[in-house]
């Protein structure tokens, strides 16, 4: 005998292909996976169950919380700045800005360990000097080279995650 649903699933039920054909739609905009605009709608939404219930129209309000987070994604990017370019112009050999550069790298290196699962061995093999193909990466982490760019997004939003979160607290 099957029990009643949870008002939860019914409404995952009813939004699962919708978000997936908004997150679809919205990604190549961001340059963020689909699967992770997906999943960052899904915590809004649970988020929003357990602080105010459903929303009262949850087609409109999936897709506004997916714009929403296409456009986080998008001015998060902007900010964003390579820890590893140098200009090209400044004094390369100038002791105070090797200085800076080295300590960047360090606390970047740092950053990176402390972070979960496999996120540390990737975005490593991803910085190294070698510069790895994907296929190489894929190899030496034992994962499908398909794989890698959505894990590659996840990792890399838990590394912003913990660095903003160290600079807010510092």
């Amino acid at each position: 005998m099957r029990t009643h649903a949870r008002p939860a699933d019914d409404l995952i039920a009813l939004l699962g292909p919708l978000l997936a054909a908004e997150a679809a739609a919205e990604a190549p905009g961001t340059g963020a996976e689909p699967g992770d605009l997906e999943q960052a709608v899904w915590l809004r939404l649970l988020e929003r169950l357990r602080r105010a219930g459903p929303p009262a129209d949850p087609p409109l309000w999936l897709r506004r919380a997916i714009r929403a987070e296409a456009r986080r994604i998008r001015r998060t990017a902007r900010r964003e700045t390579a820890l590893t370019r140098e200009p090209a112009d400044a004094g390369r050999h100038d002791p105070e800005r090797l200085a800076l550069v080295a300590a960047h790298r360090r606390a970047l290196r740092d950053a990176i360990r402390r972070l979960p699962g496999r996120c540390p061995g990737l975005l490593t093999a991803l910085l190294s000097p070698r510069d790895p193909t994907y296929r190489d990466i894929a190899r030496e982490l034992g994962i499908s080279q398909g794989s890698l760019g959505p894990e590659r997004s996840r990792c890399l939003g838990c590394l912003r995650r913990l660095l903003a979160a160290e600079v807010a607290a510092g």
